[in-house]
């Protein structure tokens, strides 16, 4: 299960899907799932629903995570050739300075880049070290022979195309994972090889599953449209943030207790962290004062739920991340467990 856990997850990391541009990336889902014995649907947003028949087909209990990732979109072509771009999500100038991209126009033509303050050389500005990293002072400078705005044009580069960031997806010998957009194709790869194995090993869950893989989560609404009125308990699974004042770490599944959106139910806390103890899953209970989930977000549309957020611990989250392959196994676990179980 490890490996090919990992083998997904690296798959999954190599496709491009900013929010927005995610479709390749659910369709890659799909193809992955279409042999098992369940229904697939695919909104008219473009997410995925997976439908898990229960013993109790009148209580359902939503999963989800997302495949949308962070990116950027073509603002403007400056006069000397280069593009100034504009955020899809919480984007982290200062990380991508230096980072390679790649630049998808609307009849599908792709062009390479590199991501680069407009101040880069301390040759030629004195305050190439200093320069804040906005995305006012961002730019694209482009792999191909383009002097001004009308070559770049000539191209078929236009103001709306998306830019790609490079993920650069490593896993080491000592188990880390290391790329960009872990958050949360982490999570997705654990739902895909967890999926199958609930069809492979063939056994029912105690009320209706329904997994759903959303792909507009980083702009604030990927799971919220989709949820039946027959939805008890909803579990986003996303990443756990790890940083200075946190618990959360890089080897356990992380329980989020609040996030920015307030506490999340009490009751599912208490049932996944009894899970964890009686199997003997690493975890972390943690708070998120600057995050938000799919959860929060169904929430705060008007949605009457038991809601709860769990994930592999991801270090450097919105910049170059890192997980550990014993995080993914841990959230694995979880999930395993907890699917088992009769809603609360």
């Amino acid at each position: 299960m490890e490996e090919q856990l990992i083998s997904t997850l690296v798959e999954l990391l190599n496709i491009p899907s900013p929010t927005g541009r995610a479709d390749a990336a659910i369709t890659y889902v799909e193809k992955r799932l279409k042999d098992l014995p369940y229904s697939l649907i695919r909104t008219r947003k473009g997410g995925l629903l997976v439908e898990i028949p229960g013993k109790d087909e009148e209580t359902i209990r939503f999963i989800t995570a997302h495949v949308d990732t962070l990116g950027a979109m073509v603002k403007q072509i400056k006069e000397s050739g280069r593009l100034r771009i504009t955020a899809i999500g919480g984007v982290t100038w200062h990380s991508l300075d230096g980072e390679g991209c790649t630049i998808e126009t609307r009849s599908g033509r792709c062009f390479r880049g590199t991501i680069l303050a407009t101040h880069s050389s301390p040759h030629v500005y004195t305050d190439a070290r200093t320069q804040q990293r906005t995305e006012e002072n961002m730019e694209v400078r482009l792999d191909a022979r383009v002097r001004d705005a009308d070559e770049v044009l000539r191209l078929g580069i236009s103001v709306g195309d998306f830019v790609f960031f490079d993920p650069r997806v490593e896993v080491t010998k000592t188990g880390f994972v290391k790329s960009r957009h872990l958050d949360d194709k982490a999570s997705a790869a654990v739902l895909i090889e967890l999926i199958r194995r609930i069809a492979e090993e063939g056994w029912v869950p105690p009320v209706t599953t329904h997994i759903f893989f959303s792909n507009y989560e980083e702009v604030g609404h990927g799971g919220n449209a989709v949820i039946s009125e027959k939805v008890r308990e909803y579990l986003a699974v996303d990443m756990g943030a790890i940083g200075e004042g946190q618990e959360s770490d890089e080897f356990s599944v992380s329980i989020c207790a609040k996030d920015s959106s307030g506490p999340y139910h009490f009751g599912l806390l208490q049932k996944l962290v009894h899970l964890a103890e009686q199997h003997g899953i690493r975890y972390r209970v943690d708070i998120y004062p600057r995050y938000s989930s799919d959860a929060s977000a169904a929430l705060q549309a008007g949605h009457d739920l038991i809601w709860g957020l769990i994930g592999p611990g991801v270090d450097a989250s919105h910049a170059y991340e890192r997980t550990h392959r014993e995080a993914l196994v841990h959230t694995y676990r979880l999930l395993y467990h907890y699917l088992q179980t009769p809603s609360l």
